[in-house]
């Protein structure tokens, strides 16, 4: 073990001077989160929609309008502001200034006590298609709570209820929704948007990091020093336990950095500190293992490279470091559990659920892809060091 941290001690000197290392371990996977949440930042911190109401009816209607949408104003959904004509409101739609507007025409409370046809009309900004779908929803949601309390008015005026009509409709309209949803108050496992894409920019580069150890040993072969190390009293295992203790040195250090940069900077929430430690120390080891197989088997420091490349490229996309491939659903989402990414993804979302206690199945899955690597490099390890 001495002379495999001797040989981890000497390559770690070198690869501090190395800039390949600090470009692939810090510098693209921090430059890339920061692009994507600059890029994301509306939907990280998603605003209020904003609308103008023209309330030309003046009416109980437009009253019980104007209390729907108070309520969605109280949750931070919308912000409202009124418009003293249908023409203001779209020079206000065409400006940007609003996502939508709701016009309420006059005779609007008068039409309906009549049982004549109204209409609310939403006017959009073509600019903002999710916040005029939100208008459009929020108005037919209204709409179709006036013609719940019109229908149950004629029905009971038809079954020779002696009641006045608008004060049936007060009452009507008073009685809550016989099915109201109810939002789970369970945490939910999913990482928000700036989180997750700092941890999938940081868990992708991982496995262009920790190349810079195992592949060293190709770099030794070809400049002749791996024949002196083996005439050395070493054991080839030796040599190549100090190259994986040089890639886990390097994978550690470039996470550890990128969770301290990314909390910092950008505001990303990893989780409880020995939570994110477990799932690192397993990404880490997943990655150096994975890794190590490759360059066992390559012939050049080149070859292994790009084999690692195209390894390290399919496991991110396959594990959702792009896009969540888990919620996709189907085959693709179970395949994807072929990927440490994924679990390594995962974990963080459980980590945010369930605490520290929830990422073993995580872990324990990573360690598994670590312990594969690490065998099958080991049974490698004479065509490893082979000179």
């Amino acid at each position: 073990m001495r002379h495999a941290l001797l040989i981890a001690a000497k390559d770690l000197r070198e690869r501090s001077r190395d800039r390949s290392v600090l470009l692939y371990a810090l510098l693209l996977p921090l430059g890339l989160t920061l692009l994507l949440n600059l890029v994301l930042g509306g939907v990280t911190d998603p605003r209020p929609f904003r609308y103008a109401v023209v309330d030309d009816d003046r009416g109980p209607v437009a009253a019980a309008f104007a209390d729907a949408l108070r309520g969605a104003q109280d949750g931070g959904a919308v912000e409202v502001r009124p418009a003293g004509s249908a023409d203001e409101a779209r020079r206000l739609v065409d400006a940007g200034d609003v996502a939508a507007a709701f016009l309420l025409p006059a005779g609007l409370s008068s039409d309906l006590a009549g049982g004549r046809a109204a209409s609310v009309e939403v006017v959009g900004d073509v600019d903002a298609p999710l916040g005029t779908r939100v208008a459009a929803s929020i108005a037919r949601s209204f709409t179709d709570r006036l013609t719940s309390v019109r229908v149950a008015v004629e029905a009971a005026r038809r079954g020779g209820s002696s009641v006045d009509p608008a004060e049936l409709a007060r009452l009507v309209a008073a009685e809550p929704d016989p099915l109201p949803v109810v939002e789970d108050p369970a945490p939910r496992r999913e990482l928000d948007p700036t989180t997750y894409y700092a941890a999938g920019m940081a868990v992708f580069f991982l496995f262009f990091s920790v190349q810079f150890g195992v592949t060293s040993l190709l770099d030794e072969r070809r400049d002749g020093t791996l024949a002196r190390l083996l005439a050395a009293p070493l054991r080839p295992s030796s040599i190549l336990v100090g190259k994986l203790l040089t890639s886990c040195a390097i994978g550690l250090v470039s996470m550890g950095v990128l969770v301290v940069a990314t909390s910092l900077a950008i505001g990303a929430h990893w989780g409880p500190p020995v939570g994110v430690a477990l799932l690192v120390v397993s990404g880490v080891l997943a990655a150096t293992g994975l890794v190590a197989v490759v360059a066992s088997v390559a012939r050049t420091a080149e070859q292994a490279s790009g084999w690692q490349a195209v390894l390290a490229v399919a496991l991110g996309a396959l594990g959702g470091t792009f896009i969540p491939i888990a919620q996709v659903g189907g085959p693709l989402a179970a395949v994807s559990l072929a990927s440490p990414h994924r679990w390594f993804l995962a974990g963080l979302a459980d980590l945010a659920a369930d605490g520290v206690t929830g990422v073993w199945p995580s872990v324990t899955a990573l360690l598994v892809f670590a312990l594969v690597g690490f065998g099958v490099a080991g049974a490698l390890t004479r065509r490893a060091v082979r000179w």
